[in-house]
């Protein structure tokens, strides 16, 4: 068993458990050793940036079966630096030209069932390419004759988002968007950052596929940019345009060449029976509570994992999904729960980042929330506008 560092109780840090997903605000993932390792030994070195990214590029290649492949600082700046990419080509002059897009293909089709945000919305990061937003349908419904209609001589490229963000009906599936783009020379650029699949996007039609390098994969912070070699190419020699803010340093390249390396290397099948064995332990400890249902689901768009989702009825238990989300998070030690759906009375425990030991401590501070909410026998009442608001209003103060 790896000792666990005091680093967040040297910084005065709360030492949160992470039963909500690779999520950005709580860190993204565990890093693997031996990301950690190569970051470590890379720093104290020089090294021509340029030639680190060949390195990088043929190792994206061997793992996505893609020609060619870039990190970016993230995949957010990949979004916008791949989009840029298929704007200027490889046109020096133009590259320098953005975010002044004149001249140039400047509108990015986009299901608008897919303009969700990551953080921040994603016609964002189109437009920090300077591009354009055309969207395609509406939220629930999107067809492929009215993406056909949306693509004119002005369209300079596609994009596809794969999240549970997203609307999970009614939308063009990856092939189709492909297709329909490809018969009018369009190329596509799949947004992909919490995804298993590293391969199977590219065979279905993108011409490009973005994730993240320090979600599932375990890397340091950065983007992986995968495809076509001469889009590629174009979003690489973005460093010499709107992509010098959004470089990437030396440790996180080396970091996600290893992590690659230690992905293809991973016990996959191994670490599904941990995870199960988590949430097994869940099931059994909730089974019984009354007000409260435990139900093992899918993840929604198909990553090869499970998540506990407990259904919260708070007549009975005497507290909202939200206010127990909440509590957990206040208490010690704080447990930061998945709550993206929670005013559908509802949120999920999301196995894949434990250490050893912290999955018994999830089930106990639950249990105990629920203990102390219905002794108090009185629901706060508090809306999930209440809850909402609260958040900005901290966000607001912040550094305060």
């Amino acid at each position: 068993m790896t000792t666990r560092s005091d680093i967040r109780q040297r910084l005065g840090l709360r030492p949160v458990i992470n039963v909500s997903g690779t999520m950005t605000h709580l860190g993204a993932s565990i890093v693997v050793p031996e990301a950690i390792r190569a970051a470590s030994d890379i720093l104290p070195e020089w090294v021509e940036i340029n030639d680190l990214h060949r390195k990088a590029s043929r190792a994206i290649a061997e793992a996505t079966g893609a020609e060619a492949g870039f990190v970016t600082a993230s995949a957010a700046s990949g979004i916008t630096l791949a989009i840029a990419g298929a704007m200027t080509g490889a046109d020096l002059a133009r590259v320098e030209q953005l975010p002044d897009a004149a001249g140039m293909k400047d509108e990015v089709v986009i299901q608008m069932g897919h303009m969700t945000g990551y953080g921040a919305a994603i016609e964002q990061g189109i437009r920090l390419a300077g591009a354009r937003v055309v969207p395609v349908g509406n939220v629930t419904d999107a067809r492929s004759y009215q993406l056909a209609h949306k693509i004119g001589e002005r369209t300079a490229a596609g994009l596809y988002v794969v999240s549970h963000h997203t609307v999970q009906y009614g939308q063009m599936p990856l092939d189709v968007f492909a297709r329909v783009c490809h018969e009018r020379g369009v190329p596509v650029i799949a947004d992909l950052a919490s995804e298993y699949d590293l391969k199977g996007f590219l065979a279905a039609g993108a011409d490009i596929a973005i994730y993240s390098a320090h979600k599932f994969l375990g890397g340091m912070t950065a983007g992986i940019v995968a495809g076509r070699k001469d889009l590629v190419r174009a979003t690489f020699l973005q460093n010499g345009g709107i992509g010098r803010g959004m470089k990437v340093g030396k440790e996180s390249i080396v970091a996600t060449i290893a992590a690659l390396e230690a992905w293809g290397r991973r016990d996959h099948a191994a670490v599904r029976r941990t995870e199960h064995g988590h949430l097994d332990l869940w099931m059994r400890r909730f089974a019984a509570i009354p007000g409260i249902k435990a139900t093992i689901i899918p993840d929604p768009t198909h990553n090869p994992l499970d998540r506990l989702m407990l259904e919260v009825d708070p007549e009975t238990s005497r507290i909202t999904a939200w206010d127990l989300a909440d509590a957990l998070a206040a208490g010690a030690p704080p447990v930061i729960v998945r709550d993206h759906e929670v005013e559908q009375g509802f949120f999920q425990l999301d196995p894949c980042n434990l250490h050893p030991g912290e999955a018994e401590i999830v089930a106990d501070r639950v249990v105990a929330e629920l203990d102390a909410a219905r002794k108090r026998n009185a629901p706060s009442g508090r809306s999930v506008a209440d809850r909402r608001a609260a958040r900005f209003e901290r966000l607001l103060r912040w550094p305060d």
